[in-house]
């Protein structure tokens, strides 16, 4: 079967998976077992191959109970690495070859007409706690406005849906959507609700929508206080739902607005690279058992409320109550209901803001964390797809594997206390071809999003020229390494108060670049610092040719406390904004909307 003939016509969705295609008859699901059957092929391969070569280089001399605790900790931190890489070689392989990626990865896409009648009901979601007001209403207004230029906007509502405590914040909330919807006029479809209690945290807020109004709309586009969603990728995101009545939730490839933050830029200009290969390679397998990430994205309603209510956890400790990371478990009850969950793995006018420096961004990420840990719950849910346990486990591991590389320093280090007398040679080269094939692997999927940029001449001038984009290249490389490390010993740190009952809180993000003060770093970054301190003494004192191996992430912990003051300084960022390093095609030749968007957080 060529890949042009993968299509099912217009069968019923029950004879489209009698004649065994996914639910919208764009793909044969053989062929997508098949794809994964060679996904997992590679990745337990190279993964056996790793742990062979590092059970080798164990064995030199014996095997020892911390030895065995070494190999598990590699066990565990490795396959997130070896996926990452695979899914970034295909990717590439898909963006550059000589298959044709749209018809490969998403043939849904090209059932939709670009100039069809939108006929569906949309309902806009934006939800608030906390936030700035007025900046959040400001892009949803702008969001409004360009709808209505477009002609479609008979079709969409806007809602805002608050959850936020602070009186002071809910009063101007209240305020300014009042003026919004008296300068909009009678016939503008806007409504705003704020809940007192909360319950549920997002998905709460969602379910509370469904409740009230869901009925009224054909599609729901969700959207949270820092996202920002052009009109055309709206409008082409409606046209592929229309054309797809199986299609439950069609996620966008979501991009880093152009920031003034260091911090911001340099993260986000790795992540655009390294989503860019890694996203095409996954959804070339993952095919109708795609993520969800929680925004921008496209949701059919009738059957997310019909399907997709999240458990309430047994229990009142951290992993109990109310799911915190609803994303991942609304697509894989999404799936589990009949309909397929895509990501359309192209750049289009989809974008968030990113935390403006490393306090913001932990504090982010150990939310994912506790939200990821309540998954051990629901691995088994009755009626998952196969895929969709996976993606759960997945879910899990990505955290599991930052605690376990922490785990495998600390190890690493106490090897020096666990000697043995060696009657062969220790394998040198084994140990160095190890180190350098996982730390290529590690970063495999920046890599390739660069050199899928590099090759095509127009991509380089969007990204404001060579030279601008290897200099920003170069940068992002160190502060990844140094970023890693950091963050990782913090998820460890975290997962270990979470076995205690430490919990985080669900609070507003801070959106714009401010100065993060050496005390305020210190009292946050220091278990870094004393952790990379007496790791590095240890080895400096018994074993300092070691040294070497372990600088990249002893450089990044001991360093913590200046990393996160100086990517957070503002000077910093206006330098690289000057100087073109790490700017993104928005920031380049920004569209009149991002140049508003860019006005309203312009550094004073």
């Amino acid at each position: 079967m060529s890949l042009g003939e993968e299509f099912a016509g217009n069968l019923s969705p029950a004879a489209t998976l009698a004649a065994g295609w996914t639910p919208t008859g764009v793909q044969s699901s053989r062929r997508l077992f098949r794809r994964r059957a060679l996904m997992a092929a590679l990745n337990g391969l190279t993964f056996a191959g790793l742990v062979l070569v590092f059970s080798r280089l164990l064995g030199t001399g014996g095997w020892t109970p911390l030895d065995v605790l070494l190999l598990l900790a590699f066990c565990v931190s490795t396959p997130w690495t070896i996926l990452g890489f695979w899914n970034a070689l295909l990717g590439l392989w898909l963006l550059h070859g000589p298959v044709d990626a749209r018809q490969a990865v998403f043939p849904y896409a090209g059932r939709a007409n670009d100039e069809g009648p939108i006929t569906s009901r949309i309902a806009i979601l934006m939800t608030l706690r906390n936030e700035d007001p007025a900046r959040a209403l400001a892009r949803l207004r702008l969001m409004r406005e360009d709808l209505e230029r477009s002609g479609a906007g008979a079709h969409f509502a806007y809602f805002v849906l608050s959850d936020t405590t602070c009186p002071d914040i809910s009063a101007s909330e209240e305020a300014l959507f009042e003026a919004w919807r008296s300068a909009a006029g009678t016939s503008a479809k806007l409504y705003y609700r704020r809940r007192s209690d909360g319950a549920g945290y997002k998905a709460g807020n969602i379910r509370d929508f469904l409740d009230r109004w869901g009925d009224e709309y054909d599609l729901m586009l969700g959207l949270d206080a820092d996202s920002f969603m052009g009109t055309s990728s709206i409008l082409r995101m409606v046209r592929i739902m229309q054309a797809n009545p199986m299609l439950g939730i069609l996620q966008s490839l979501v991009v880093g607005l152009p920031s003034h933050s260091a911090f911001a830029r340099l993260f986000q200009f790795g992540m655009r690279h390294g989503m860019r290969s890694y996203t095409m390679g996954a959804s070339w397998w993952a095919g109708d058992c795609g993520p969800y990430w929680g925004h921008n994205a496209l949701i059919r309603v009738a059957p997310f409320k019909a399907h997709c209510a999240l458990p309430v956890l047994p229990g009142n400790g951290a992993l109990g109550g109310h799911i915190l990371s609803h994303d991942q478990i609304e697509a894989v009850l999404m799936r589990r209901a009949g309909y397929e969950v895509r990501v359309l793995p192209e750049e289009a006018e989809s974008f968030e803001e990113n935390p403006p420096h490393l306090t913001e961004f932990t504090r982010r990420d150990l939310r994912w964390c506790q939200g990821n840990m309540q998954y051990w719950r629901l691995l088994f849910l009755p009626g998952l797809k196969p895929m969709s346990r996976f993606q759960i486990a997945w879910a899990i591991l990505m955290y599991l594997g930052a605690f376990a590389w922490i785990a495998f320093m600390l190890l690493a280090t106490l090897k020096v206390f666990d000697r043995e007398p060696i009657d062969e040679p220790f394998p040198a080269a084994f140990g160095f071809g190890l180190f350098v094939a996982t730390f290529v692997m590690s970063l495999a999927p920046k890599l390739a999003g660069l050199l899928d940029v590099l090759l095509r001449r127009e991509e380089r001038r969007r990204y404001g020229g060579g030279g601008a984009l290897m200099g920003g290249a170069v940068l992002e490389f160190l502060f990844g390494i140094l970023l890693g490390p950091i963050v990782a010993f913090r998820v460890a740190l975290f997962m270990v108060g979470l076995a205690c009952g430490k919990t985080v809180t669900w609070e507003a993000q801070a959106r714009d670049a401010e100065r993060l003060s050496w005390r305020t770093a210190i009292a946050g970054l220091w278990p870094q610092f004393l952790f990379g301190l007496l790791l590095a003494t240890t080895l400096y004192t018994f074993a300092p040719g070691a040294l070497i191996w372990a600088a990249p992430p002893l450089v990044g912990v001991l360093c913590a406390v200046p990393f996160a003051v100086l990517t957070a300084e503002p000077a910093i960022g206006r330098w690289l904004a000057r100087r073109g390093y790490c700017a993104t095609p928005e920031e380049v030749e920004p569209s009149a909307q991002i140049e508003a968007l860019m006005k309203m957080t312009k550094p004073t």
